[in-house]
C-alpha cells in the first residue's frame, strides 16, 4: 500500500469515528431516555409541569417553555444585532476597518461560557433587580447574556453569506441607480437570505444548548414564566444541576431530557443544512 492510500485510509478513519462517536452517543442516551418516557407517557412528561422525581413525577413542560422562551430572547438579541452588524460589515464598512472588527467580534466566541455567566451575576443581574424589580434572576437576564453569546456565530455566518453573493448584483443595481440601503435591502439580503436564515437557526441551537451561562443567571425555578422578570430553569440547566446525585428512574428522567434536547437542536440543525443547500443550489449553475 502506497503512501497516498494511507494517508486516504488515515483520513477515513478520522472521518468515520466522528461519525461512530455521534451514533454511540444517539444509541446511548436514546436507550437510557425513551424507556422513562414510555412509562411516564408523552402527556405526562411533555405536557405537565410536575417535576418531583422523589414523588415519581416527570413532567419537564415547563423546562421546555423556558428554554424557547430564552432562546427566542436570545435570538431578539443577538440575531438582530449580528445581522445588523454583518450587514455593516459588508455593505458599509471600509474593507480595513472591517478587516479588524470582524475577527474581534469572532474573539467573543472564544470567550468561556462560566465568564459571561459571571459578568451576568455581578453587572447584569444587579441592575435588573434594581431598575425593572423582580429578584434580578431571570428570562431577561439569561436572553441578553445568551444574545450576546451567540453574536459571532449570527454574525461570521450571516457575513459569508452577503459575501458569497455575487459583485455583479451589486454593481448591477447601483448601475440602475438603486442607492447602497436599496442594493441592500432589496438585492443583497434577498440573495443571501436561506445563509442568513442557516446563520440563525444555528444561532438558536447555540443558545438552546447553552448550560453554564444560564445557570448561572436564570434562577432555576421549576414554573413556567409568567413575565420577562420571572426566574425559569432550562432543559440544559435541569440535567446539569440534578445529574450529579440522580438515580434509578430520576437518572432515567434526566437522560430522556438530554433526548428532548438533542431532538429539538437536531431539528434545527437539519433545517439549517436543507435552507443553505437549498440556497447553495439556486446560485449554482443553470
Amino acid at each position: 500500500m502506497n503512501q497516498d492510500k494511507l494517508i486516504a485510509l488515515a483520513l477515513m478513519t478520522v472521518a468515520l469515528s466522528a461519525v461512530t462517536g455521534l451514533a454511540v452517543i444517539t444509541v446511548f442516551i436514546f436507550k437510557e431516555g425513551v424507556p422513562i418516557i414510555v412509562d411516564a407517557g408523552l402527556r405526562g412528561f411533555f405536557l405537565s409541569s410536575d417535576w418531583d422525581p422523589a414523588a415519581g413525577r416527570f413532567g419537564i413542560l415547563s423546562m421546555i417553555v423556558g428554554s424557547l422562551i430564552v432562546t427566542l430572547g436570545a435570538m431578539a438579541l443577538g440575531g438582530v444585532f449580528g445581522l445588523s452588524l454583518a450587514i455593516v460589515l459588508t455593505q458599509f464598512c471600509p474593507a480595513k476597518l472591517a478587516a479588524i472588527i470582524k475577527p474581534v467580534v469572532e474573539l467573543l466566541a472564544g470567550i468561556p461560557s462560566v465568564v459571561y455567566g459571571f459578568m451576568g451575576v455581578v453587572t447584569l443581574v444587579p441592575l435588573i433587580r434594581t431598575y425593572l424589580g423582580g429578584p434580578g434572576l431571570s428570562v431577561l437576564a439569561a436572553s441578553i447574556v445568551l444574545g450576546i453569546m451567540v453574536l459571532p456565530t449570527v454574525t461570521s455566518i450571516s457575513v459569508d453569506a452577503l459575501q458569497a453573493v455575487p459583485r455583479s448584483y451589486w454593481e448591477g443595481s447601483v448601475a440602475m441607480g438603486a442607492t447602497k440601503w436599496q442594493t441592500t435591502h432589496m438585492i443583497m439580503l434577498k440573495a443571501a437570505r436561506s445563509g442568513i436564515v442557516a446563520a440563525i437557526i444555528l444561532g438558536m441551537g447555540r443558545a438552546l444548548g447553552e448550560t453554564m451561562a444560564v445557570i448561572m443567571v436564570a434562577g432555576n425555578a421549576l414554573e413556567v414564566p409568567g413575565s420577562l422578570l420571572d426566574p425559569v430553569r432550562t432543559l440544559t440547566s435541569n440535567i446539569a444541576l440534578e445529574m450529579g446525585y440522580a438515580t434509578g428512574r430520576h437518572r432515567e428522567a434526566l437522560f430522556a431530557t438530554g433526548v428532548t434536547l438533542f431532538v429539538i437542536i437536531m431539528i434545527f440543525n437539519t433545517t439549517a443544512l436543507v435552507i443553505a443547500r437549498r440556497g447553495a443550489g439556486k446560485r449554482g449553475p443553470k
